[in-house]
């Protein structure tokens, strides 16, 4: 071989293959679909026969469990999978729009369309790829029927009203093959896809019942239905998907076995508070009339199985006390227990919004595609740390975040899109065998 031609291989190896243009999409980067199930727990395919769950594995990545922020809900969890920001950074602090001063409370379907809840100077990663030149879309996912800074997501499909169901496996299918012919048909690079199961059924019949084992059943029957559809499509070497959730669900201790809270027994709360989110599961807001905290938090740490917190003595682990949106005094129960603000109202046999330490708080996450490892168990990490992973795949430059790609980097066989750290990719490491035989003739 001559010199010249072993100079022009050198010259590769030596460029790094990871590096992208600053500000724009790396070239030859994959497109990317992050499906969210909303409420799948980590451990929820352990009592359920799922072979297209457990081949996914085999194809590509696990992680033992992802640990959503603080709060764990579904608004503002995927808000934080979607812009790599704690709830304190991006401000969507509850599921339901609320204002403090007005007692204004937006229930959470309906705030799918309203801006001021989710434009608060933190850009999804919708924007980010569209400002630098990639198509996204987003299929019924929190955040993306609103605008920012007066940008919407390139197509957005949003799920409004209630009093449809949430589980029905034609219409899921239906929009498995829309959001796939966004990719193959109109070159979309980018697109998120919500469903709202198993969280409905784990609400209304608890974690343990057959019925929401029925559901992940279903979820596995779709998963299998996507891989064949992405087959067909010609999508299975260009796009990388990612399979996760917002939280998990637990089950919800209720009376006789239990006495369950009543804040009311404590304190009066028309008297004492002025603004209040209390019959809404494990995770509770407050704020005391003027002048009346001290009471207020007194009152309420007498209260069994709740935890009172003011922002000033929140643990820093939550990243919840720079937000300027949540009211002053936050009340966290204890796992299984409700909140009750006057009187027993609550009916759901699980939930979720409780410590995101807990266990059952805990969610899944799957990852196959071009750019992924095959048969790789992750460590477990929290969910702020997809958003970096995303920007990875994409090959686009980060907004600033609190995610780190150290946590995820050793799930990529490559280094690929935007300027991270990996391993060798495969045409770096056959033009080092290509170099090396040649050395030796």
């Amino acid at each position: 071989m001559s010199s010249a031609i072993l100079l022009l291989l050198l010259a590769a190896l030596s460029t790094p293959g990871a590096a992208a243009p600053r500000g724009r999409a790396a070239h030859g980067a994959k497109a990317l679909l992050l499906i969210s199930f909303d409420g799948f727990r980590w451990d929820y395919d352990r009592d359920v026969d799922t072979p297209h769950l457990d081949r996914m594995a085999l194809d590509g990545v696990k992680a033992k469990y992802i640990t959503p922020p603080m709060l764990t809900m579904t608004s503002p969890s995927h808000f934080t999978t979607i812009t790599g920001r704690w709830v304190e950074d991006h401000e969507v602090v509850h599921n339901m729009m609320f204002n403090v001063t007005t007692n204004q409370k937006v229930p959470h379907k309906e705030t799918m369309r309203r801006s001021e809840w989710w434009d608060n100077g933190v850009l999804p990663l919708w924007i980010t790829a569209q400002k630098q030149g990639l198509k996204a879309g987003s299929f019924y996912f929190p955040g993306g029927g609103a605008t920012y800074g007066g940008r919407a997501v390139d197509r957005a499909v949003v799920e409004e009203g209630s009093g449809r169901p949430d589980d029905n496996e034609t219409e899921w299918r239906n929009n498995v093959d829309t959001v796939l012919s966004w990719f193959s048909e109109e070159d979309f690079r980018l697109v998120t896809l919500y469903y709202g199961e198993p969280d409905n059924v784990g609400h209304m019949r608890g974690p343990e019942h057959p019925d929401r084992k029925a559901v992940v059943a279903q979820i596995d029957r779709l998963l299998g239905y996507l891989r064949l559809q992405m087959e067909r499509r010609g999508l299975s070497g260009r796009l990388n998907v990612i399979v996760t959730s917002d939280h998990g669900m637990t089950t919800v201790k209720k009376r006789p076995l239990v006495d369950e809270i009543v804040l009311n027994k404590y304190l009066n709360l028309i008297k004492l508070a002025s603004f209040e989110i209390l019959d809404y599961g494990g995770f509770g807001i407050l704020t005391p009339r003027p002048g009346k905290e001290a009471q207020v938090v007194a009152a309420l740490a007498k209260a069994p199985n709740l935890t009172v917190y003011t922002k000033e003595d929140m643990p820093q682990s939550f990243h919840l006390a720079r937000s300027r949106r949540l009211p002053p005094v936050v009340l966290l129960a204890d796992l299984g227990f409700n909140l009750n603000s006057r009187l027993i109202v609550y009916v759901n046999k699980g939930d979720h919004g409780f410590h995101n330490g807990e266990m059952d708080m805990k969610m899944i996450f799957r990852a196959f595609g071009p750019d992924f490892r095959r048969n790789y168990v992750s460590e477990p990490f929290d969910s702020v740390h997809i958003y970096p992973l995303m920007c990875r795949l994409l090959g686009i430059r980060a907004e600033p975040n609190n995610g780190s790609l150290e946590h995820t980097a050793d799930m990529l066989v490559a280094a690929v899109g935007a300027g991270g750290r990996g391993r060798s990719s495969p045409v770096t490491v056959a033009l080092a065998s290509v170099v090396f035989y040649a050395l030796t003739l």
